[in-house]
C-alpha cells in the first residue's frame, strides 16, 4: 500500500493476519512447551504450520472457494 495501489488492505485485514501469526506463535509455544517426545513435536509442528498456511492462502486468494476467500 505504501508502494503499489495493487495491495488494499483494510484495517480488519492487519488484524486477522495479527491474530493469524499470534495464534500460530502460540500454538507452538504450547506444543513445545507440553509435547516431550520430538517426533511428537514435529508431526503436531507440521500440522499447525500447515493449517496456518492453508488458512493464510484462503483468506488470500479463496483456494477453498469460502465466502471468506480473497478476490
Amino acid at each position: 500500500m505504501q508502494f503499489t495501489d495493487e495491495v488494499n488492505w483494510t484495517l480488519s485485514d492487519f488484524i486477522i493476519g495479527g491474530v493469524l501469526l499470534f495464534g500460530t506463535g502460540l500454538l507452538y509455544e504450547l506444543v513445545f512447551r507440553k509435547v516431550k517426545k520430538n517426533s511428537f513435536r514435529i508431526v503436531i509442528s507440521a500440522a499447525v504450520l500447515l493449517a496456518f498456511l492453508l488458512i493464510w492462502a484462503e483468506l488470500a486468494v479463496g483456494i477453498f472457494g469460502t465466502p471468506l476467500g480473497g478476490n
